[in-house]
């Protein structure tokens, strides 16, 4: 911890603050909605029973209400019956928070974890695959596959600047002898 504190009480910080500034506004950001992700699995019948409620009357008008109805249907009924099953939603929940903790460390140090942010990078390139290969199994429909596909690029998108600040800041320390590395 006094190794952090003396990195950003550093006068001879080797780091433009601003890349610093910018690298932690947006993971922070980025662990904000990956734990409240995973943080809206736990009440997931709730969830669906208050969305179908407001499509109530627009049941048939669109797949998406359709859609919404039959998972509903048959979250209510498996949660009715085989209730325990609901448990592998909350490790779900669990996972999200827990990975979130993980880039933590690249709040701390974005040149030393960038391990971290390159995990997460091929983590949401995966998302695609995953997302075609199981949903076609499952029979997901199509839309429902293109918003999953939505969490992996939109995730992408912070931690790709990510890594490229880090990257940069990683290139100028090596021109200043690695200060960063002596932390």
């Amino acid at each position: 911890m006094n190794l952090i504190k003396s990195f950003l009480n550093n006068k001879r910080n080797p780091y433009p603050m601003d890349k610093i500034h910018k690298i932690r506004k947006t993971i922070v950001v980025f662990i904000t909605l990956l734990m409240l992700s995973g943080i809206t699995a736990f009440p997931l019948q709730y969830e669906l029973n208050v969305i179908v409620s407001m499509f109530q009357n627009d049941a048939g008008a669109s797949s998406l209400p359709t859609w919404f109805l039959e998972v509903t249907q048959a979250v209510n009924h498996t949660n009715d019956i085989y209730p325990f099953l609901a448990y592998g939603t909350d490790w779900l929940a669990f996972a999200h928070i827990i990975i979130g903790l993980f880039f933590i460390g690249v709040y701390i140090n974005p040149i030393r974890n960038i391990w971290i942010t390159k995990v997460g990078i091929i983590a949401c390139l995966l998302v695609f695959p995953v997302t075609f290969i199981a949903g076609y199994i499952r029979e997901i429909p199509m839309f429902w596959q293109m918003i999953d596909c939505c969490f992996g690029a939109l995730g992408l998108i912070p931690l790709i600047t990510i890594h490229k600040l880090s990257v940069e800041m990683e290139n100028n320390s090596m021109k200043d002898n690695n200060l960063f590395s002596k932390i």
